[in-house]
């Protein structure tokens, strides 16, 4: 909502200045000047990325503007698998935990949280750590440094949409100055006309350039950094697990280990310890959990 609000009020302000200045809005709408513009920009985007990346693109845009970021609950449900999977590793056999870990869609432990097993990538990071706690050979400072490369790798990989991006924002002022070269040798090409309609031709040239400018610096740009920002609060998540399970590596109590994920989340999403408590010794399915978020 903030991008669509922000969006509004640059375009808002650019026209209401405009015409207020005595501008006229037909000269600065030149459609195939927008299309030279933007379809050049999407063209080389293409060329530049894998279609993977492409792809991707697509949904981490849509994840900026809908602010698709891990909530509260979110996270009261990260911290609830997470305290009821070490109590299973302190209190039961390696049989038994190794199902919840093995088929994770399976477990009660996993089905309590809903929201947590839907993340295919984030149970599969829980699963993987977990197992090699079972397995008990691993030191925790050797767990949390494996820990530490992969979660570099996955925030190297989610923030890729940014650099494009960023990328495309940096090509875009070029890209206008192309369109206005060419309007301006459509211009020449009517050099023998009226200086009414030669001064509407330059004027319709000089457009590309203020379009190129525009687009890069009012939405490609902003929302280039809004990706990279939606990403790495998604990817925070990582971080959270790896505190609460190498804590308990450490030998912290479940409950307590559970405190060092939670304090790991940002202030603004940050459940209390009676929320915590709430989502730990219920399974996260009470109408309070609910309240909480």
């Amino acid at each position: 909502m903030g991008v669509l609000i922000g969006l509004a009020v640059a375009i808002g302000s650019l026209v209401s200045g405009y015409v207020a200045m005595g501008g006229h809005l037909a000269v600065i709408w030149q459609p195939w000047e927008y299309v030279i513009i933007c379809g050049i920009a999407i063209g080389t985007f293409i060329i530049a990325n894998p279609m993977s990346l492409v792809k991707d693109t697509g949904r981490a845009a849509r994840e900026a503007i809908t602010g698709a970021v891990p909530k509260r609950e979110y996270y009261l449900e990260i911290l609830g698998v997470l305290y009821a999977l070490m109590r299973e590793l302190k209190n039961k056999p390696r049989n038994e935990v190794e199902a919840h870990i093995d088929q994770p869609e399976e477990s009660e432990i996993f089905k309590a949280f809903p929201a947590v097993l839907k993340d295919k990538d984030l149970t599969l990071f829980i699963c993987d750590y977990a197992r090699l706690i079972i397995i008990g050979n691993a030191r925790p400072h050797e767990i949390e440094a494996l820990m530490e490369e992969e979660i570099a790798t996955l925030k190297r990989d989610r923030t890729k949409p940014y650099y494009s991006l960023y990328a495309v924002s940096e090509a875009l002022p070029a890209i206008g100055i192309v369109a206005a070269v060419l309007g301006i040798v459509k211009a020449l090409g009517a050099i023998d006309q009226a200086p009414a309609i030669l001064g509407g031709l330059i004027a319709s040239a000089l457009v590309g350039t203020f379009v190129g400018i525009f687009i890069s610096y009012a939405f490609v740009s902003p929302l280039a950094n809004k990706v990279k920002a939606t990403r790495e609060k998604q990817t925070r998540v990582y971080v959270i697990v790896k505190q609460a399970l190498i804590a308990y590596m450490n030998g912290a109590l479940p409950q307590i280990a559970v405190e060092h994920g939670r304090k790991g989340i940002s202030v603004e999403y940050r459940p209390t310890i009676d929320e915590v408590e709430a989502a730990t010794t219920t399974g996260g399915r009470t109408e309070e959990l609910k309240e909480a978020a």
